[in-house]
C-alpha cells in the first residue's frame, strides 16, 4: 500500500556566537524564519528594486538543537519505517562550513556528538533484537562521487582509486542500480560501525578559508535491509534501504580563496548542485514530461529518492552570521522548492521465485489428488492427466489420418491433453501438404523473385510482361477460379469493325456463286446525295466501301486475284490531329467534357493546396517566434528567482500567460489546417487519377474510331493506324520516330 506525501524539509543552523539576530527572525511556531537582509546601495537616492525581507515555512526549525533532539525529530521515525520496508533517504543540503558532515556523521571524540549515520545503525540493529520473529540481514554500502567520478569507499580493490573507475548506473523495474559497487553484509552493530568509520578514512577533504576539513565530494551511505518471516510460510520479504547523503556545500571562489585542485574541485561541486537544483525544479512543475536526471552521476544515483518511491527528508544546513546572509537566503530558497516534490512510498515486497515454485508443485499434487477423487465419485477412474507418451502420440496421428481419410467417423475425447495434441497434428499435417504443393509448382513452374532486379530483367527477356503492381501476366487475367489461362483482357478483344466485317464476308460469300465476281470492282460511288458531305467524311465512306468489296473478293477467290484485284485508295486518311478535334467535338464529345470538368476541379484543388500550404508556413514560423520568445521570458524568470503561491504553484507573469495561450491558440490552428491539408491532397490525389483515367479513355476511344472509319481494309481488320504507318499513339516508339498526339 503506498501513502502520497511531500518531502519534508527541517532547517539546522549552526551555533555560532555572532549569530545575526537582527537579519534572521524565527517565528513563535517554529517553522516560519523571517530574513531581513540589507540591500548594497543602501546609501544611494536612486530607486532599489531588490527584494529584501523573505519569509520561508519549514515543516521545522532546529536552532542551537543537540544531535540527540534533531535525530528524534528527523530521522528516528525513517528508520522505523525502514525495518517496515519502506525505503528512505535523507540528505543534507547547505554552504560549505554550515555543518552538513557534522550533522551527517558526527566527531570521534565525544559520544554525544555521533551523527545521523551511527545513530540509524544503533536503531536498526535495535529493531532487530526487538522483531524475533523476523529473519532481517543488512548490508552496507558507501559511494562517493569525487568530480564527476564514482569511486566505492569501501572496496579492496585499490584499481578504485587509480583513475580506473569500473562503476556505472544502471535501471531496471525495481530502480536505480551502482553496478559495480560493493555491499557488505554487517551482522552486528560492530561490523556496521567499522565498515563506516573505513569509508570515512578514504574520503577526499581539503582545507579552505571557511573550512579546515572540507568535504570535496558527495557521499552516499546506504543502509540495505533484507527480511523474512519466520513463523509464516509465505515467499513473500521485504527489501528496502536508507540513502544517507552528505552533499558537499556549495562554495564562492571569492570568499573560499581556492586555487589549484581545490579550485577544480569547487568548480564540480557547484556544477553538480546546479544541476541538482535544476532536476528539484523539473519535479515541482507538474507540466514538465522531461526530468533531467541524467545530468550528473548525483542526480542519477537519486532518482529514486527525488519524487519516487521514498520517504525523503532534507535538512537544510544555514550559517546564522551577517556575513553568509546570501548563501543562507539561496539555501533556503533551495529548500522551499524542495518542500514542492511529491513522494509516493510504499512497501517493497518481493517473492521469492523457489519458494514460489515450491508452492505451485503441492498446490498441483493436491489438485490432482482432488481431480482423481472427483473422476473415482463420476466412475471415470480410466482417465489419466499425464503427458502422453510415445505410444499414445502415435495412436492420436493414426486416429487423425484416418479421420481425414474417412475411415474412422469420430474422434475419441479423452482429456485436454488429447485435444492440444489433435489440434498439433493437424497443423503438422497442413504444414507437410503446403510444402508438398510448393515442391509440385516449383518443379513445373518457375518462381520469380519480385524484390530482386536481376530475376525480373530475365524473365521480362523471356517474355513475361509484369503489370504496374509487379504481376506477371500471361495469356490473360487469371478467374480465381483455381488452376487454368484464366480470361482474357479486355484489349485481346476483337474491334466492333472487325466482327462486322467477318460478318458481311460470311453473307456475300453465300450470295457469289463465282469468286471472281467481285474481283477488281471498283467502289460504286452515289451520283446524287441529299446533302454534301464534309471531305473527311467523303473519305472514310470510300475507304470503308472499298475494303468491304476487298474483303469479299478475298473471301471468295483465291489469293493470286486478291493480289490481282487489290487497287491503290482513292485518298489518304485525314491528319490524326484534325481528325482528333473532330472525334472531340463529336463522337467523343462527352467523354471530352467530363475530362474538362476533372480538370478543372483538379485545378481548383491544386490551388487551395498551394493555399494551404503557405497558411502552414506561416503559422508554424509564428509558433516558432512565439516560442522563442516564450523560452527566453522563462530564461529571465528562472535567473530572477521563482515565485511559489501557497499551494506550491508558480507565479508567473502576464506576458508570460498570454504567451502560453496564443502558442496553444496556433498549435490548435496548425493541427487544423494540417489535417484540411491531408484531406485536400487526397481529394487532389483521387482527382487526378480520374483525369488519366478519361484521357486515356478519350484516346483510346479515338483509335478505335480513327481505325473503322479510315485504316480497315480488307486483309487487316485489326490493323491499327499505327501499323498502317499513317499515325502512332502518343509515347509509342516505332523504328526510332517518336510520333506526339495533343491530348485536348
Amino acid at each position: 500500500m503506498s501513502k502520497k506525501s511531500k518531502v519534508h524539509v527541517f532547517v539546522r543552523t549552526r551555533p555560532t556566537d555572532n549569530f545575526a539576530h537582527d537579519l534572521i527572525e524565527f517565528q513563535d511556531d517554529n517553522k516560519t524564519i523571517d530574513i531581513h537582509a540589507k540591500g548594497k546601495d543602501a546609501k544611494r537616492t536612486v530607486v532599489n528594486n531588490q527584494l529584501l525581507d523573505w519569509s520561508f515555512k519549514m515543516d521545522g526549525i532546529l536552532h542551537n538543537a543537540s544531535q540527540d533532539q534533531m535525530y528524534s525529530e528527523v530521522a528516528s521515525d525513517m528508520v522505523t519505517q525502514l525495518m517496515e520496508g519502506y525505503n528512505g533517504t535523507l540528505l543534507c543540503y547547505g554552504q560549505t562550513g554550515a555543518g552538513k558532515t557534522f550533522t551527517m556523521t558526527g566527531t570521534t571524540e565525544n559520544y554525544k556528538h555521533r551523527g545521523v549515520i551511527p545513530r540509524s545503525i544503533s536503531q536498526v540493529y535495535r529493531e532487530i533484537a526487538n522483531r524475533p520473529e523476523h529473519s532481517i540481514n543488512v548490508r552496507i554500502s558507501y559511494l562517493e562521487i569525487y568530480n564527476e567520478t564514482m569511486f566505492d569507499l569501501l572496496s579492496t580493490l585499490p584499481s578504485n582509486f587509480m583513475g580506473f573507475p569500473s562503476m556505472s548506473i544502471t535501471e531496471d523495474e525495481f530502480g536505480v542500480n551502482i553496478k559495480g559497487l560493493s555491499m557488505h553484509a554487517a551482522a552486528t552493530e560492530e561490523e556496521a560501525l567499522n565498515l563506516l568509520f573505513e569509508g570515512e578514512t578514504n574520503r577526499a577533504i581539503a582545507a579552505h578559508s571557511m573550512n579546515s576539513v572540507s568535504s570535496r565530494s558527495h557521499c552516499i551511505f546506504t543502509i540495505h535491509v533484507e527480511t523474512r518471516s519466520r513463523t509464516e510460510s509465505t515467499a513473500m520479504y521485504m527489501k528496502s534501504k536508507l540513502n544517507l547523503v552528505d552533499l558537499a556545500g556549495s562554495e564562492r571562489l571569492s570568499k573560499t580563496g581556492s586555487e589549484g585542485k581545490t579550485q577544480t574541485e569547487a568548480m564540480y561541486i557547484n556544477k553538480s548542485l546546479t544541476f541538482l537544483e535544476q532536476t528539484i525544479i523539473a519535479l515541482a512543475d507538474k507540466r514538465r514530461e522531461h526530468v533531467p536526471y541524467r545530468q550528473t552521476k548525483l542526480t542519477h544515483a537519486l532518482k529514486d529518492s527525488l519524487g519516487g518511491n521514498c520517504n525523503t527528508v532534507m535538512i537544510a544546513n544555514i550559517w546564522g552570521e551577517a556575513q553568509q546572509i546570501e548563501e543562507t537566503i539561496s539555501t533556503l530558497r533551495f529548500a522551499t522548492r524542495m518542500m514542492c516534490i511529491s513522494i509516493e512510498a510504499a512497501v517493497n515486497e518481493f517473492y521469492d521465485p523457489v519458494l514460489v515454485v515450491k508452492k505451485l508443485e503441492k498446490e498441483i499434487i493436491h489438485l490432482k489428488q482432488e481431480l482423481a477423487m472427483h473422476d473415482t465419485l463420476a466412475n471415470r477412474s480410466q482417465i489419466n492427466y499425464e503427458p502422453l507418451s510415445d505410444s499414445q502420440l502415435m495412436e492420436v496421428d493414426t486416429q487423425v489420418r484416418r479421420y481425414l481419410d474417412g475411415s474412422l467417423d469420430e474422434l475419441d475425447i479423452v482429456n485436454i491433453r488429447q485435444i492440444q495434441n489433435i489440434f498439433g497434428t493437424f497443423k503438422k499435417l497442413v504444414g507437410q501438404m503446403e510444402m508438398d504443393v510448393e515442391a509440385r509448382l516449383r518443379a513445373k513452374y518457375t518462381m520469380i523473385d519480385r524484390s530482386d532486379p536481376a530475376a525480373i530483367a530475365a524473365a521480362q527477356r523471356a517474355g513475361v510482361v509484369f503489370d504496374e503492381h509487379g504481376g506477371a501476366s500471361y495469356v490473360g487475367d487469371v478467374d480465381g477460379q483455381g488452376f487454368g489461362l484464366g480470361m482474357a483482357p479486355a484489349s485481346a478483344k476483337p474491334t466492333h469493325s472487325a466482327v462486322a466485317s467477318a460478318k458481311k464476308r460470311g453473307r456475300r460469300s453465300k450470295d457469289r456463286s463465282s469468286p471472281q465476281g467481285g474481283a477488281g470492282r471498283p467502289s460504286p460511288v452515289p451520283s446524287t446525295q441529299p446533302s454534301q458531305p464534309s471531305p473527311t467524311r467523303q473519305i472514310g465512306l470510300e475507304t470503308r466501301d472499298s475494303a468491304t468489296r476487298l474483303e469479299t473478293s478475298s473471301a471468295a477467290g483465291s489469293a493470286t486475284a486478291m493480289e490481282a484485284t487489290q487497287a491503290p485508295r482513292a485518298s489518304t486518311p485525314p491528319l490524326r490531329t484534325v481528325a482528333f478535334e473532330e472525334f472531340k467535338h463529336e463522337r467523343g464529345s462527352e467523354i471530352n467534357r467530363i475530362l474538362m470538368e476533372n480538370k478543372d476541379i483538379l485545378s481548383a484543388k491544386n490551388k487551395l493546396c498551394r493555399d494551404l500550404a503557405k497558411t502552414i508556413n506561416l503559422t508554424k514560423q509564428e509558433i516558432d517566434e512565439t516560442r522563442l520568445t516564450l523560452e527566453q521570458l522563462r530564461s529571465e524568470r528562472l535567473e530572477q528567482g521563482e515565485f511559489v503561491s501557497e499551494n506550491g504553484e508558480q507565479v508567473i507573469s502576464e506576458q508570460e500567460f498570454q504567451l502560453m495561450k496564443k502558442l496553444k491558440e496556433l498549435k490548435a490552428s496548425y493541427r487544423s489546417d494540417y489535417d484540411e491539408l491531408t484531406q485536400v491532397k487526397s481529394e487532389k490525389k483521387y482527382c487526378q487519377k480520374l483525369v488519366d483515367q478519361c484521357r486515356q479513355r478519350l484516346v483510346t476511344e479515338f483509335d478505335n474510331w480513327y481505325s473503322d472509319c479510315f485504316l480497315s481494309n480488307g486483309g487487316e481488320e485489326n490493323q491499327t493506324s499505327a501499323q498502317a504507318g499513317l499515325g502512332a499513339r502518343p509515347g509509342t516508339l516505332y523504328n526510332g520516330d517518336v510520333v506526339s498526339l495533343p491530348w485536348d
